[in-house]
């Protein structure tokens, strides 16, 4: 269960080199672009989420997990559940399963850590952007993982700077350790900053070129924290503009 496992946390800026350093004593580059290849886990075909909502909870707060007054979804709404280091750090109930990346995502909210609980919701307007995100096999510790923006025909991409969130969350059942509400446990994330040129460079008129430059994409390999149930994990991922707005959302479902 997710409260009495060792700590997991990755600094997700080391991810990658963190792969790279231990790729050739754990699986091939080959086996590992196999796997990824091999998933059926994305949002394709899944009706776009209009809504975000957050929840953070302390990991001081112990009886804030099971509270039955929990905030629940709206209709459309994708929910995501943060767990916040606190200063008691590893002393702290749920410290095992807080996350830096609570405390990262705060700050980009502008928000300051909660002595219990807090809620931030956010809509998400119709829009002719379409979000992807998509998942691979868990393989040797680590999850292939993707997020792809693209524009509907005859629409084109922000020209602004965007912020794609792509988290690795641990679906956890109603009941589980008390919870009243189904929960996604951020587990761990990815944070990119999207720049796009408003126009593309006399070099890159070719078609192959012009169609790399009508998405915005990111893959990575993300590390499986430890105590997290590789069954259980997806991904789920939003983009932000300038203003902090969500642009679009989207969560990945697993086929048969």
């Amino acid at each position: 269960m997710p409260f009495h496992q060792t700590s997991f946390h990755q600094n997700p800026l080391s991810w990658t080199r963190t792969f790279l350093l231990c790729a050739g004593l754990v699986v091939s580059t080959a086996a590992t672009t196999t796997a990824w290849a091999q998933s059926s886990c994305s949002s394709d075909g899944q009706t776009a989420p209009t809504g975000l909502l957050e929840r953070f909870i302390s990991a001081d707060c112990e009886t804030c997990w099971a509270d039955s007054k929990t905030v629940r979804a709206q209709p459309g709404e994708l929910t995501v559940d943060w767990i916040v280091p606190s200063d008691k750090g590893e002393d702290a109930p749920l410290s095992t399963v807080a996350s830096r990346d609570a405390s990262q995502r705060l700050q980009a909210l502008r928000q300051v850590a909660p002595k219990d609980f807090i809620n931030v919701r956010k809509t998400v307007p119709p829009t002719p952007l379409t979000l992807r995100v998509a998942h691979g096999l868990a393989f040797g510790g680590y999850m292939g993982v993707s997020i792809e923006l693209t524009a509907a025909a005859g629409a084109r991409l922000p020209t602004e700077t965007l912020t794609a969130w792509l988290l690795l969350a641990e679906e956890i059942p109603v009941g589980a350790e008390g919870t009243p509400v189904p929960r996604n446990l951020a587990r761990n994330s990815l944070i990119s900053l999207w720049v796009k040129r408003s126009q593309l460079l006399n070099s890159e008129q070719n078609t192959d070129q012009a169609q790399a430059a009508a998405r915005l994409y990111e893959s990575r390999p993300m590390g499986i924290p430890a105590g997290a149930n590789p069954d259980h994990l997806h991904v789920l991922g939003w983009v932000e503009n300038e203003k902090g707005e969500v642009m679009a959302a989207a969560v990945s479902v697993c086929g048969g």
